[in-house]
């Protein structure tokens, strides 16, 4: 194993990650986008840690395949909500007033 390898996964787990959702109290909607961002953020993380047990060499290729895949997905639907959402909100700025 190279000693790069190691110091680079080493420091890579001690980065904050920045996909953590911060904590809100409250119903309906909100809380329903909450579960949301932290379901995303549980993903992501989960990826990253597949992807850092095969770099020093602790995970099958399988489960590397399978984590990048679900990580993929949910970047994918995370960028489509993100475009209604803008999109919706430059319909909002067209409309007469």
């Amino acid at each position: 194993m190279d000693v790069r390898t190691t110091f680079a996964a080493d420091s890579y787990a001690r980065a904050k990650p920045a996909t953590a959702p911060a904590e809100a109290a409250g119903d309906g909607i909100g809380n329903a986008l909450g579960q949301a961002v932290q379901s995303f953020a549980a993903t992501l993380s989960h990826g990253e840690d597949v992807a850092r047990a095969a770099m020093v060499g602790g995970a099958d290729p399988h489960a590397l395949v399978q984590a990048l895949a679900s990580t993929q997905m949910a970047v994918e639907t995370v960028s489509t909500v993100r475009d209604r959402v803008v999109e919706a909100y430059q319909e909002i700025l067209r409309m007469p007033v």
